[in-house]
């Protein structure tokens, strides 16, 4: 979604005339529980075109590389719950994405802080066991917790 009504704020040429007020309000219009029912919510800047044309020619990791790693981690998912970690419910999560007692600190912690709900708290584990599985990992770990946090708080904090 545009990250204010005139979808330009963070542009780096200045066209955006909104106020942070405007824009604000502008996002709270998405409703909790509509947030609650995405995963991964990043905001992405605005690019100048020198940039756009420095990121084409920078070299960054294979996408076959990558397509390798996403196939590895969802036949972990398959092999040990016999789903994808998106299928789990409640309960599984509670089975499967448990991470260790650093990770479940923070996410306890972080849930509090954003005041998220029990979907956010529990979709925030499940992009966490994603993460481990792409790591190839046994457990979310802090590290992994964190970075599932990250990817959760752009338009959750408002």
């Amino acid at each position: 979604m545009n990250p204010c009504p005139c979808g330009w704020r963070g542009d780096p040429g200045g066209r955006c005339r909104c106020t942070p007020e405007i824009a604000t309000r502008y996002l709270r219009k998405l409703s909790g529980p509509l947030l609650d029912r995405i995963d991964i919510q990043l905001e992405v800047p605005a690019l100048t075109p020198a940039e756009l044309g420095a990121r084409a020619a920078t070299t960054g990791e294979a996408s076959a590389v990558i397509a390798q790693r996403v196939s590895a981690a969802r036949e972990r998912q398959l092999i040990r719950q016999s789903k994808t970690n998106r299928e789990l419910d409640g309960r599984e999560v509670d089975e499967v994405c448990r991470p260790d007692p650093a990770g479940e600190a923070l996410l306890r912690e972080a849930g509090e802080r954003f005041g998220w709900s029990a979907r956010a708290y529990y979709r925030v584990l499940k992009v966490a066991r994603t993460i481990a599985d792409l790591a190839g990992a046994a457990m979310p770990s802090a590290a992994q917790i964190a970075e599932a946090i990250q990817y959760r708080r752009a338009l959750g904090s408002l």
